[in-house]
C-alpha cells in the first residue's frame, strides 16, 4: 500500500518551503496538483522532475477513483494545493475523505506541514490566538448573512479569507453585522505586494479604497467591539 502525503507548499515566496517537503516532493512517484502550471513552478525552482497528475475541485470520481488505484498499488503520491496547506479551504480534504473510506486504515496520510494563511494571519495579527475561530471564505450568496452571525457571536479572534471581488463587500456586511471592530487585513501575504491594513472596520475599508483591492485576503477579527 502506499503513502498520501498532504504537503504544505508556499503561499507566495517559493523559499517558504521545508526541506522535507522538497525531499518528499522528489521521493514520491506522482504529485497531485490543484492546478499542474502551478506547482510546476515550485518544481523547476527546486530542479524536481516528477510526474504530476491534476486534482482539483472539479475532478471527477474516475480520477478519485485512479488515485486510490495508485495506493493500492504500493505507489507515494504527494498532494499540494496552489498554495498553502491543502484541505485547509481547499478541496483536498474532500480527497482524503475518500481515500480514507475506500482504504481504511490500511493506507496511510502523512502530513508535510508547513505554510498556511490563516496562521501568518494569525500570528501578526496582535490579538489572543490561544483560541480562534476559523471561518474560510464566505459564502457567495445564500448564507452571508448567517457567517457574518458567527462572527458576532464568537467569543475568539476570528479569521476568514476572502477575494479581490469581493473584500469590499463583505468588510461592509461585517461592519452592519458586527459593528466598529479591531480588524487586520492581510493582502497578498509573502508575496511582493505585501500589505496589512490594521484599524477598526470603517478605516480598513478606506485605506482598501485608496489602495489597490487586488490580491487574496486574511481578514482577523478582534473579539470584542471597541469601546467609544
Amino acid at each position: 500500500m502506499g503513502k498520501l502525503y498532504i504537503i504544505a507548499t508556499p503561499i507566495g515566496n517559493l523559499e517558504d518551503i521545508t526541506l522535507r517537503a522538497l525531499r518528499i516532493l522528489k521521493e514520491v512517484d506522482f504529485i497531485l496538483c490543484e492546478d499542474t502550471r502551478q506547482t510546476r513552478k515550485l518544481l523547476d525552482k527546486y530542479d524536481i522532475k516528477k510526474a504530476t497528475l491534476s486534482y482539483h475541485q472539479h475532478s471527477k470520481l474516475q480520477k478519485i477513483e485512479q488515485i486510490i488505484e495508485l495506493l493500492r498499488n504500493g505507489k507515494n503520491l504527494a498532494l499540494v494545493s496552489d498554495a498553502g496547506t491543502p484541505a485547509i479551504s481547499d478541496p483536498g480534504g474532500k480527497l482524503a475523505e475518500e481515500v480514507l473510506r475506500a482504504l481504511g486504515d490500511e493506507v496511510k496520510i502523512v502530513p508535510i506541514p508547513g505554510p498556511s494563511a490563516v496562521t501568518a494571519a494569525a500570528s501578526i495579527s496582535g490579538f489572543p490566538t490561544d483560541k480562534f475561530l476559523f471561518l474560510g471564505f464566505p459564502p457567495h450568496k445564500k448564507g452571508r448573512n448567517k457567517f457574518f452571525q458567527k462572527i458576532v457571536e464568537s467569543e475568539f479572534t476570528t479569521i476568514f479569507y476572502e477575494s479581490t471581488y469581493r473584500i469590499l463587500k463583505s468588510l461592509e456586511e461585517l461592519r452592519a453585522a458586527a459593528g466598529e471592530r479591531e480588524i487586520v487585513v492581510c493582502r497578498e501575504l509573502t508575496k511582493m505586494f505585501e500589505t496589512t491594513y490594521r484599524g477598526t472596520v470603517s478605516e480598513a475599508i478606506e485605506k482598501l479604497k485608496a489602495d489597490t483591492t487586488k490580491g487574496e485576503f486574511a481578514v482577523v477579527v478582534s473579539a470584542k467591539k471597541n469601546i467609544i
